[in-house]
């Protein structure tokens, strides 16, 4: 039986880790461009999993995987790493991590919509409607958003919803009972990021890397987004997945929009208007809801003598 001792110490640094990417990438917007944050964050955390898999000795994915990663790498890295930054130059860090926290949602939804291999049922469309009604208070739909922010926002939803169409086709083609065979995740982690790489490279010949003069805060910051958000924390999740299961470590993702307020209020100053928190709890809840997270309650004792 998994206790908490055996996946904490994994879990919460994850969690902080990737809570704090949204202020890595905005402190390194200050001097990168959002192509070169995005670029930068690749190519080190490739390198960081290059490294790790040399001393721990993994091979690379196999040969047939390698279509198939490549459209989870532009669905995982590529893509959304690159909507992140440059959304975030027009809105708060803490507002993309609150809105990240809808890709359980997005998930769900792609999985309803393009990926049956689990039929919808009225819990999961409950949570649905609740994250969308979330995701509906925490934009502020009531009030005017000035044209930036509002393709910002939108980069955001379309980030997060790459996040939500990659993990069923990944489990359909990699990683699922259906995939052609078992490949270490270490192997899928560094076949992806190799993939980024090599889609962002060149596009980052192309616009360049730089968007300023280059500081020691923000060449830190992309530093630390590309070793422990885009590297370490691959291996902190598969610690987490091992040791208790893959459903406690995608609840990972509902202490995240935590940590980036926090990140965002204490850190740089970010003020957060009611609804951007009131809105990323419904979001929480609604995905909670939906994953069938939450209890039900322990029936009456005439419900349980009826079922006798």
């Amino acid at each position: 039986m998994n206790t908490a001792r055996r996946w904490l110490p994994f879990y919460l640094p994850l969690a902080l880790i990737w809570g704090c990417s949204f202020l890595f990438i905005k402190v390194g917007l200050d001097s990168f461009s959002p192509v070169g944050v995005a670029f930068g964050r690749i190519f080190l955390g490739a390198l960081t999993l290059i490294g790790i898999s040399l001393v721990l000795r993994s091979r690379l994915p196999p040969r047939w995987s390698w279509k198939y990663l490549f459209v989870v790498s532009l669905l995982w890295v590529s893509i959304p790493w690159m909507l992140f930054s440059f959304a975030e130059t027009q809105v708060s860090s803490a507002l993309a991590g609150i809105i990240n926290a809808l890709t359980p949602l997005m998930t769900l939804a792609a999985i309803v919509v393009a990926f049956r291999e689990e039929k919808p049922t009225g819990r999961r469309i409950a949570g649905l409607v609740m994250g969308f009604i979330g995701m509906l208070i925490v934009v502020g739909v009531w009030q005017p958003l000035a044209l930036a922010s509002t393709w910002a926002i939108g980069g955001l939803i379309v980030a997060v919803a790459c996040y939500g169409m990659g993990f069923p086709f990944a489990r359909r083609y990699l990683t699922g009972p259906s995939a052609r065979e078992p490949i270490p995740a270490l192997s899928l982690a560094t076949g992806l990021l190799l993939w980024g790489v090599i889609i962002t490279t060149p596009i980052a010949l192309i616009t360049g890397i730089g968007d300023g003069p280059f500081t020691a805060a923000s060449i830190a910051s992309v530093a630390a987004l590309g070793i422990l958000g885009s590297g370490i924390a691959y291996l902190l999740n598969f610690q987490v997945t091992q040791r208790a299961d893959a459903t406690t470590a995608s609840t990972v993702t509902y202490l995240t929009p935590l940590v980036a307020v926090i990140a965002g209020a204490v850190i740089l100053g970010e003020q957060l208007s009611w609804n951007q928190p009131v809105g990323g709890v419904i979001v929480v809840l609604g995905a909670a809801v939906a994953q069938g997270l939450l209890p039900r309650g322990t029936p009456s004792p005439r419900t349980r003598s009826r079922r006798r």
